[in-house]
């Protein structure tokens, strides 16, 4: 069954796709960039906030679909800048240091609205009814 996730804890999907959708027990949570939920604003131009406002936004994410950071399998980082890869792991580990799920990190030319990081994650509970 195919569920589709819609949380105003989290910015709202400035395109055609959704914030996440469940299958089989794995949700696929689209790329965050660091926006405020309530206002649609980037939160910083600081690459540390960013990185922490687009991890929330997963985190409000993966909390509406009745999953957890401790069920993400798979994380990808896009980022603007490797310059900035240690700040950003930096982050990224004190939200999923634990875990240790499969992980890419890329450099790209550019981000939505020029941010510089956006990360997605699928979490999987395959026992989940």
């Amino acid at each position: 069954m195919r569920r589709t996730i819609d949380t105003p804890n989290a910015p709202a999907a400035i395109g055609p796709y959704s914030q996440a959708v469940e299958i089989n027990g794995t949700l696929y949570v689209s790329g965050q960039i660091p926006f405020v939920p309530a206002t649609m604003a980037v939160v910083s131009e600081d690459v540390k906030l960013q990185t922490k406002q687009s991890l929330e936004n997963i985190k409000a994410i993966l909390s509406a679909a009745g999953y957890s950071f401790a069920d993400v399998v798979k994380a990808s980082v896009f980022i603007a800048d490797m310059n900035d890869f240690a700040i950003i792991n930096e982050v990224y580990n004190e939200y999923l240091g634990e875990v240790r799920p499969a992980r890419a990190c890329v450099e790209v030319s550019r981000l939505p609205r020029d941010v510089k990081v956006e990360i997605e994650v699928i979490a999987s509970k395959p026992n989940a009814k």
